[in-house]
């Protein structure tokens, strides 16, 4: 069983969730019902849990290859590929069903489309043929915030795109700061990843450019909301403080790798405090 669970990456689902719920806080004006809002929570799971598992038996064989993947339960063999599709095509089609069921017809289409676009597009297309991969294919991280919206109002608004772009833009410097402390291991395995590819100070112009734009969409966020001007003071502040971060990541410093681990420990905090804010402001409001 925690094989299974291992294939799900749950730590990753926990992550999505936290863009899914303030979608719907927003998406409601207030707080959603709490039969709609476990159910959306169950099927997320489940819908990214899928994912998730379709990508490890995908990449299997570079897995094998990298010290931070080498321990996933396909690779030691405590899970067959086989077995491991099985159940990623089981719980996909759970959670398709359970957001069918009980939240609504867009919201179920969204999240097929998550699960495709991240298998075919991102896993398959885009991974191991460009540094971009992340770029383009962690749209599919963001699709959460549509479902969560979808799952209310089984509509889409200007509000729940300015949510998506924030987490669009957020993306990229979280993933390559992970990136660059397991650059070793990507190199390994062969796979594109811009800081593999790129010499730092291209990377860390990329990091500035997706954070400035990202600092950018958040404010768009709370304007189009329509949420108190506290909440856009704090929200810029939490921007600043990413900023801030990145102002440490330069090319030829000696804590290279510890200053982008601390980047992507503070691009989490960030995106859970944001979730934070959006969720009180809207309540406050």
């Amino acid at each position: 069983m925690r094989g299974y669970v291992d294939l799900m990456k749950l730590r990753v689902v926990e992550l999505l969730l936290v863009s899914t719920l303030p979608a719907m806080v927003l998406a409601a004006k207030g707080l959603p019902s709490f039969s709609l809002t476990i159910a959306t929570v169950v099927a997320g799971t489940l819908s990214a849990g899928s994912a998730n598992a379709f990508n490890m038996v995908i990449e299997s064989d570079i897995d094998k290859l990298m010290a931070r993947t080498s321990k996933r339960p396909i690779v030691t063999g405590v899970i067959s590929k086989t077995h491991a599709a099985i159940f990623a095509t089981l719980i996909g089609a759970i959670s398709l069903m359970v957001f069918w069921v009980f939240t609504t017809p867009l919201a179920t289409l969204l999240s097929l489309l998550a699960i495709a676009f991240y298998v075919f597009v991102y896993t398959i297309a885009l991974k191991r043929r460009t540094s971009q991969n992340i770029v383009w294919g962690g749209a599919a991280g963001c699709m959460p915030v549509f479902i969560g919206w979808a799952a209310v109002t089984n509509s889409l608004s200007m509000t729940a795109l300015a949510f998506f772009m924030v987490i669009f833009f957020w993306t990229p410097p979280h993933f390559w700061a992970l990136a660059i402390k397991y650059k070793e291991d990507y190199s390994a395995a062969g796979i594109p990843m811009l800081p593999v590819v790129a010499p730092k100070v291209r990377v860390h112009r990329q990091m500035w450019f997706h954070t400035i734009l990202m600092i950018a969409c958040s404010i768009w966020l709370i304007v189009s909301a329509q949420l108190p001007v506290w909440s856009m003071v704090v929200t810029v502040i939490l921007g600043l403080v990413f900023a801030r971060e990145l102002f440490a990541l330069k090319e030829g410093s000696e804590n290279y790798g510890k200053t982008a681990a601390k980047i992507f420990q503070w691009s989490i905090t960030y995106l859970s405090l944001l979730s934070v804010v959006l969720v009180a402001a809207q309540l406050s409001a």
